[in-house]
């Protein structure tokens, strides 16, 4: 009789010590899954705040696509500077407002090829510095024109400083409002992926929940 006794205290003692365990994965799981319902919810908050703010900062710049922002267009004109080796782009905001990522992308892409169209087809590191003198020995000259050599480059009369190459200082103007324009398109895409990633958490935290209630919960109200 003792020993019967001492077995099914032994026994009740191993089945609250398994309920415990399973009440502990259970409220871990509930636990789990609100968190990463939680994460969820702020990744999708401030993926959508960013694509926001994203497309208000581009509002404020007025920016608009010129007519020749077409890829019909766009070939006719690099056929015309006699552009080679260029990759023309295959968007089109022709007379449209760029307010999104994509579309500052894209306009982005127009500016460069505007650009090469004003220097002859040549990039920022191509061109000289300076203003090459007209005697200047070919030698001396960068391939795009210009010059790299103070001694060879033109001199203003007022500071006797070498006269900067207007046209190479084209491409500054360029990067800076095609680097602020790509950085636009990044931080879109970034929000759009913080989107993305927010459901994924919000999905995968309803799925601990469930499977918490359905696997431990189930199991404990059998037991009792």
């Amino acid at each position: 009789m003792t020993s019967i006794t001492t077995e099914n205290r032994a026994a009740a003692a191993l089945r609250e010590q398994g309920t415990l365990i399973r009440r502990l994965f259970e409220w871990g799981g509930f636990a789990a899954g609100a968190i990463l319902i939680a994460f969820g919810i702020v990744a999708i908050a401030l993926g959508m705040n960013g694509r926001s703010t994203v497309a208000d900062s581009l509002k404020l710049e007025q920016i608009v696509g010129s007519p020749d922002m077409t890829p019909a267009l766009i070939a006719k004109e690099a056929k015309a500077a006699k552009l080679t080796g260029v990759d023309l782009p295959s968007c089109s905001v022709a007379g449209e407002r760029v307010d999104t990522g994509s579309e500052a992308r894209c306009f982005a892409s127009y500016m460069r090829i505007h650009t090469l169209e004003a220097t002859g087809g040549y990039a920022y590191a191509q061109m000289g510095r300076f203003q090459a003198k007209p005697d200047a020995p070919k030698s001396e000259l960068a391939v795009g024109g210009g010059t790299d050599n103070s001694k060879f480059a033109l001199t203003d009369s007022e500071t006797n400083q070498p006269v900067a190459n207007g046209t190479r200082e084209i491409w500054v103007t360029e990067t800076a409002l095609t680097t602020a324009l790509n950085t636009s398109y990044m931080a879109d895409k970034l929000g759009l992926f913080g989107i993305v990633v927010g459901i994924a958490l919000l999905l995968s935290g309803i799925g601990f929940i469930v499977l918490a209630f359905a696997a431990l919960h189930r199991k404990l109200a059998l037991s009792t």
